[in-house]
């Protein structure tokens, strides 16, 4: 139709070509408003773009600085941490310095006194008199007994008959407990004792010091190693109140001499004491609470050999008396003299020995307190010159060899550092010459100590030729 009529072809033609211009003017639009939204959604994204390269350039900068602070904080530390480190070990190495010096001072002292042992072992083991008496005290002294018990003796050894003899202190009757037993009364909310019957405190009492007796004599010859007992001699001292009079008195109870064969075959866990020891030809009396004195078998010698009488001294003595250029033996007196008078008010005794001038003991302590007191070993040195630690050594090895329980060491002149510290710690006091004219003014005796005068006196002898007569070289 459209080729026979052409009008409407043309028509037609005209309506599509309008719809192409009305399509074509939309699409031109859209595209228009596409490219608009592109273009913006493109500065957006610029804009975005360049604030996050903006916001990791600032973090960026803060990362960089934050790298230079902690290098700077590490190079810092780093520093601090070499210096503590050089620091540490410095002090490390003084401290191992200083360990060294304790261990080597600590083994040197117990070199000292392991030396001093193994003498006094060497002694015991030698069957010497006094290192067996000391021995056998020492055994004695590791005995347990209840704190209401003396835990006292005396002692003496002769080598000659191998014999212990030994004076030993028993509880009186009435340090012994008497409490039997203990009820409690329900209705009366109270407790009621029971006490031992007079006959049983006896009983008891009785048969305590005849196992005492025994038992002490076995711990004598069971641990003579050395066997150096042949026999003990053993005398029970007994100090209790005597009710007729109201005073204290002292008497020997019980006493046995024993041989130390016939003695250990003797099974202790199956006998009855009292028996065994009349068996052992002891003596006591019927009952031994009655404090009937019995002769002992044997008499302890209390005395020691090497003491000799002594003679006074401080009445001869002024405040014009140099002590430093006093006669040795005349100071080794006077020593004694003035320890005496100081150990008096406690009943204290001392005895200056026999002068051998070999260095050992020149005067020893009796001191009765049975806390704080025992055998007290003194020195006395005469010098002009400071004392050095030799003869500090010296009197610690007299007080293990002796059994002491302190040494007491007494000059004219004063003492070096190495003696001061080798005295510390150990049971020994070191008295200068400040410290005796002291104890001579506080016993109301006055002298004075020249050392300087004592030197020049001792110059001058000495370029004379001359010796004095029982005088120390002053060192």
């Amino acid at each position: 139709m459209d080729k026979l009529i052409t009008s409407r072809r043309a028509i037609k033609i005209a309506e599509a070509e309008s719809l192409f211009q009305q399509d074509h003017a939309v699409w031109v639009a859209e595209c228009t408003s596409l490219d608009e939204h592109n273009a913006s959604e493109l500065r957006k994204w610029e804009d975005r773009k360049k604030s996050i390269e903006n916001k990791n350039a600032a973090l960026h900068a803060d990362w960089e600085r934050a790298v230079e602070r902690t290098k700077t904080e590490n190079t810092g530390r780093i520093s601090w941490w070499g210096k503590n480190c050089e620091q540490i070990r410095a002090n490390h190495a003084d401290a191992m310095k200083e360990w060294e010096q304790r261990k080597d001072k600590f083994y040197e002292d117990q070199k000292e006194i392991n030396a001093a042992i193994d003498k006094r072992r060497e002694s015991y083991m030698s069957r010497e008199q006094e290192a067996v008496a000391d021995y056998c005290d020492a055994v004695l002294s590791n005995s347990i007994y209840p704190d209401y018990f003396p835990k006292e003796w005396d002692m003496d050894y002769k080598a000659a008959t191998r014999t212990l003899v030994v004076e030993y202190a028993l509880p009186a009757p009435e340090a012994l407990p008497t409490l039997k037993e203990v009820q409690y009364i329900q209705s009366k909310d109270d407790y009621k004792e029971a006490h031992l019957s007079e006959k049983e405190r006896e009983a008891i009492y009785d048969s305590l010091l005849y196992q005492i007796a025994l038992r002490t004599i076995h711990e004598l010859f069971e641990s003579d190693t050395a066997d150096a007992l042949d026999a003990v001699a053993f005398s029970g001292i007994v100090t209790a109140l005597e009710k007729t009079t109201g005073h204290d008195v002292t008497a020997c109870v019980l006493s046995v001499l024993t041989r130390k064969e016939p003695f250990m075959q003797i099974n202790l866990a199956g006998i009855d004491p009292k028996a065994c020891f009349k068996s052992l030809k002891g003596v006591a009396a019927s009952k031994l609470t009655g404090l009937t004195p019995v002769y002992p078998v044997m008499i302890l010698d209390k005395n020691d050999r090497r003491f000799t009488a002594g003679y006074g001294v401080t009445e001869y003595i002024n405040e014009g008396t140099n002590l430093a250029t006093m006669d040795w033996e005349d100071f080794e007196h006077l020593i004694r003299e003035v320890f005496e008078q100081e150990f008096a008010s406690g009943g204290g005794e001392v005895k200056v020995t026999q002068a051998s001038r070999d260095g050992g003991v020149d005067a020893v302590a009796f001191d009765p307190d049975p806390i704080r007191g025992g055998k007290i070993v003194i020195q006395a040195k005469r010098y002009a010159n400071t004392v050095g630690v030799s003869a500090v050594r010296d009197l610690y090895g007299t007080v293990m060899n002796e059994g002491a329980i302190k040494g007491l060491l007494v000059t004219t002149a004063d003492y070096g550092p190495d003696a001061y510290e080798f005295a510390k710690g150990k049971p020994l006091s070191l008295l200068n010459g400040s410290n005796l004219l002291y104890l001579l003014e506080k016993h109301g005796h006055q002298a004075r100590i020249n050392l300087h005068e004592a030197k020049q006196e001792n110059k001058q002898a000495f370029e004379a030729g001359i010796t004095r007569k029982r005088n120390l070289p002053l060192e």
